[in-house]
């Protein structure tokens, strides 16, 4: 039985996706084998000896201290795409909440006081203060093409709005997925020059922090909008700050109150709404799960953060050997001058690398001696590996 222990409250939707008879799951579960959860940030905590994965229901991983876990050889997965569409939408509100004052307009709406007469002469006083302009014909800069990105951008496009796109590594899976119509920047300084809103949605990482900076919003548009519901880091609070009171921002829509920001006009800011509907949440959970389960009972690999996927059909009766292992040279070899010492038949294996990580699955026509699992375990550059029978 694999014992699971949760950090967060997970839905039960995908808790279903772990059947009892082979999991233990919970929030006090001792030894655990996995990790599952959402927000709980893991940063400083103990790695318990037993883990052998960590799953993040949602596609932000800034909350798991990565490099600790990869030293360990244990893959983190995340589940990018499924809250895509949740936040695709609230990034589409965002888009209207800007061009249209709707927050100031409705805040104004709701203090006026006396009876249908004044109220009516106040509203046609006071509406000229929030007249906003249309989507159609502007221009959106999105920065980052992967699942929410491209999500965001076709539908900026079937708004009617011109749409550029930055992502030197976008996948070939997400560009098949991305409307002819948006446009591929050939540098951010372009897409911020042209564009009339920027909306970002990258990780967050050293690379992307303060990634919407002081030099980034010289270069729009004057009145341009920035939208931002990836991480609050990825743009620069102090900048943008800035740019509001000169004017050279219209406004600013993010998903991440701060007291810099906290009733600040032209600022709006949601209650990190992002991925916050039962949809997203059951999709993240489901997604989590089966990634897990595929991992504990075959060793495949998909969506890990820092390790390669790595997926390998099974033959019937055999025993199979997940190893994590540095991407070094003479691994394979290795691994499989040890089995010939002693006699064991490779029926399949598969080697895949990610940067300095690899992972080999071997799978062998015999069960496996502990001693021999021992040796492979101490071959210099393996960082675990563990018999899945």
């Amino acid at each position: 039985m694999f014992k699971i222990k949760t950090l967060n409250a997970i839905s039960n939707v995908g808790l279903s996706r772990l059947p009892k008879d082979l999991y233990e799951v919970g929030s006090d579960v001792a030894e655990p084998d996995a990790l599952l959860l959402r927000s709980a940030n893991i940063h400083g905590a103990e790695i318990p000896a037993s883990i052998l994965a960590v799953a993040r229901a949602g596609a932000g991983t800034n909350n798991i201290p990565i490099a600790d876990y990869s030293a360990r050889g244990i893959p983190v997965f995340n589940t990018p795409g499924a809250n895509a569409n949740a936040v695709k939408e609230l990034v589409v509100a965002a888009l209207f909440l800007a061009a249209r004052n709707i927050i100031p307009a409705a805040a104004f709406a709701h203090r006026l006081d006396g009876d249908a007469d004044s109220m009516g002469k106040a509203v046609e006083a006071g509406k000229k203060n929030y007249v906003g302009f249309e989507l159609p014909g502007r221009t959106l800069g999105v920065i980052g093409l992967g699942a929410i990105g491209v999500e965001v951008a076709n539908a900026a496009s079937g708004l009617g709005m011109k749409v550029i796109g930055y992502d030197p590594a976008v996948t070939v899976e997400h560009a098949w997925k991305l409307s002819p119509w948006v446009e591929r920047a050939t540098s951010l300084d372009t897409l911020f020059k042209r564009s009339d809103i920027v909306t970002v949605h990258v990780p967050l990482l050293d690379a992307t922090k303060g990634l919407v900076g002081a030099e980034q919003l010289a270069l729009m548009k004057k009145s341009a909008v920035v939208v931002n519901f990836a991480r609050g880091p990825i743009v620069d609070e102090a900048a943008v700050v800035e740019a509001l009171e000169s004017g050279k921002l219209r406004g600013y829509v993010c998903d991440f109150p701060t007291p810099a920001l906290n009733k600040r006009d032209k600022v709006v800011t949601l209650p990190h709404l992002g991925a916050s509907t039962n949809e997203a949440e059951e999709n993240c959970a489901r997604m989590a799960a089966d990634q897990l389960r595929d991992y504990l009972e075959q060793g495949t690999i998909r969506n890990s953060v820092n390790f390669p996927n790595a997926e390998l059909p099974r033959a019937e009766g055999t025993t199979r050997i997940a190893i994590a292992n540095s991407n070094v040279p003479n691994m394979v070899g290795q691994i499989s001058t040890l089995l010939a010492g002693e006699q064991l038949n490779i029926s399949d294996l598969l080697n895949k690398s990610r940067g300095e990580l690899a992972y080999t699955l071997v799978d062998v026509e015999a069960d496996l001696p502990d001693a021999l699992l021992a040796k492979i375990q101490q071959i210099p550059g393996v960082l675990s590996a563990r018999v899945i029978h």
